[in-house]
C-alpha cells in the first residue's frame, strides 16, 4: 500500500537577498536536497514560495553587464536581453532563469519549477 506524499511549504523572504544565494536556496528545497530522505531520481521536494522578488539585489556590474540570449534556430534568430530591461518589466524572471539553470536537465526540471512560486 502506498503512503500519501505530502510536500511541505517553503517561503523565502527575497528582501535585500542576492540573487545566486536566494537561488540556491530555492533550488535545494525545489529538489529536496535539504532533506534527509533525498534521493536523486524521486521527486520529493518542496512546494517554494518567494515574496517581494523586486526588492532582490544584484551584486557588482550584473545589472549592467549580463545579458541573457535566447536562439530561434533560424539564421537571425539571436535575441539579446538584458538583465536592467528584464528587472524592469519581471523581476521574477530573472530568479526563475537562474533557478532553472541550477536544476539537473531531466524530465524532473518541469515539475519541480511549477512548484516555483514567485510573487
Amino acid at each position: 500500500m502506498k503512503t500519501a506524499f505530502i510536500r511541505p511549504t517553503k517561503k523565502f523572504d527575497a528582501t535585500g537577498m542576492s540573487l545566486g544565494r536566494l537561488a540556491t536556496k530555492v533550488a535545494l528545497a525545489l529538489r529536496g536536497k535539504d532533506e534527509p530522505e533525498f534521493l536523486p531520481h524521486v521527486d520529493h521536494g518542496a512546494i517554494v514560495e518567494i515574496n517581494n522578488i523586486s526588492k532582490m539585489s544584484l551584486s557588482g556590474k550584473k545589472i549592467d553587464q549580463k545579458v541573457y540570449f535566447s536562439y530561434s534556430g533560424y539564421p537571425g534568430g539571436l535575441k539579446e536581453k538584458k538583465v536592467k530591461d528584464v528587472l524592469a518589466k519581471n523581476p521574477g524572471e530573472v530568479l526563475w532563469r537562474a533557478v532553472r539553470e541550477m536544476l539537473p536537465d531531466n524530465k524532473l526540471r518541469q515539475p519541480m519549477l511549477k512548484r516555483l512560486i514567485i510573487k
